[in-house]
């Protein structure tokens, strides 16, 4: 596959996404709680794992439907986790996605209230009806909370807010970002291949996969907060350094901070390989433009 199609497909599966997760996302929520959580969600960030979930079911043949959904409700955990995060009494930033904070737009008990709806909301949109058999609900359901929860994302920053001014070794900051950012990414994949009649082999693969790849974001992310200006990164450059928070850059260094990311790429890539999937394309792709990505 060559950049145009991946690039359409990129265009096609966003332009879905982004009208699906317009139409789950209530503008009537009470007293502005709507509109807050609109302007949290909808309208910017990378869509990665959005995209994550849609190239994995595609890569088992899986239902597009149930696929979907699990895209929208892992964007809901995600923009729900930005809007704590951002607040002031964890990372305190005031710009988020080229734009104010949610608790800067809308105050902080505006903000705390969004990002609880947005989390209630992720496991509403797993659970339709019709259209998803329960046991896939279910499992489905299982992922997203076992990633965001105390041994994933919450875990995380958790280990995160407590490591401010302190030494870390590169095995215990991996284990940091593990919880705090990769685990939700590697959640996306396994989401995606549970939509379809995916092997254990292939599974499992997947699931290395994405944990290389959540690392190498994170990874980018702490390169480019050193190297990139606010404008470019939509919110603020240097946060972390001027927090005095721990990253691979302020622990390995630049340069080997780097050769880490292309490693895990390379890592990423091997898993596609095992997975033993006629087209992992869209997947290897992905892991190029995490890699390579400028914000």
């Amino acid at each position: 596959m060559d950049a145009k199609d991946f690039d359409h497909w990129v265009d096609t599966s966003l332009s879905a996404f982004e009208a699906a997760l317009d139409g789950l996302v209530p503008a009537s929520a009470p007293a502005g709680l709507g509109e807050a959580m609109r302007y949290a969600v909808l309208g910017g960030g990378k869509r990665l794992r959005p995209l994550l979930v849609l190239a994995s079911c595609a890569a088992v043949g899986g239902d597009r439907f149930a696929a979907m959904r699990a895209a929208c409700a892992v964007e809901l955990i995600h923009a729900y986790s930005l809007v704590h995060d951002d607040m002031p009494c964890m990372d305190n930033d005031v710009m988020r996605r080229g734009k104010p904070t949610t608790h800067v737009a809308f105050g902080e008990a505006q903000a705390m209230l969004a990002g609880d709806a947005m989390q209630a909301l992720a496991f509403d949109v797993l659970t339709p009806d019709d259209g998803i058999a329960p046991a896939l609900q279910a499992r489905l359901c299982a992922l997203l909370a076992r990633s965001s929860g105390y041994d994933g994302m919450a875990g995380g920053q958790a280990i995160d807010l407590a490591s401010i001014g302190k030494q870390l070794d590169e095995c215990t900051l991996r284990d940091m970002h593990r919880r705090k950012t990769g685990v939700l990414l590697q959640a996306s994949v396994v989401m995606g291949a549970a939509c379809g009649p995916a092997s254990a082999q292939a599974t499992q693969a997947l699931s290395e996969y994405g944990a290389a790849l959540g690392l190498a974001f994170q990874v980018v992310d702490d390169i480019l907060d050193v190297t990139q200006e606010s404008h470019v990164l939509g919110k603020t450059a240097g946060k972390d350094q001027d927090a005095n928070k721990p990253t691979y850059v302020s622990v390995l260094g630049l340069g080997a901070a780097r050769t880490l990311a292309q490693d895990l790429r390379a890592q990423a890539k091997r898993a596609l390989a095992a997975t033993g999937l006629a087209d992992v394309s869209h997947l290897s792709l992905l892991a190029d433009s995490v890699v390579e990505r400028v914000n």
